[in-house]
């Protein structure tokens, strides 16, 4: 288990004035590349900014879940297994439906 330090960096949501859209795909895709140089083919995500930092819960999901997508599209045979790791239903259920938009066309 890696556990990564912050350092003090927080994405909080500004009404997407300052970029935080692409901050935010910044943070899973520099995860997974990190992940793949590391050799570690498991990770797990949070919901990332979206409770206290107030990032929009469905915006987020779709940044999430098509970065990741695009990352495991150029990248298929490093990962063996990739999560969520959503601290509500509602959360899970935005999430899943980005999923489903994705795999289950």
């Amino acid at each position: 288990m890696y556990e990564l330090s912050a350092k003090n960096d927080r994405l909080i949501w500004n009404g997407g004035r300052n970029r935080e859209e692409e901050l935010l795909a910044n943070c899973y895709f520099n995860s997974m590349k990190l992940a793949m140089d590391n050799g570690i083919r498991s990770i797990a995500f949070p919901s990332i900014s979206t409770g206290v930092y107030s990032f929009p819960v469905e915006l987020a999901a779709k940044i999430a879940v098509h970065t990741v997508n695009r990352f495991l599209q150029d990248n298929p045979d490093c990962f063996d297994l990739v999560e969520w790791v959503l601290f509500d239903t509602h959360t899970e259920s935005v999430y899943e439906s980005e999923v489903d938009k994705i795999y289950n066309k």
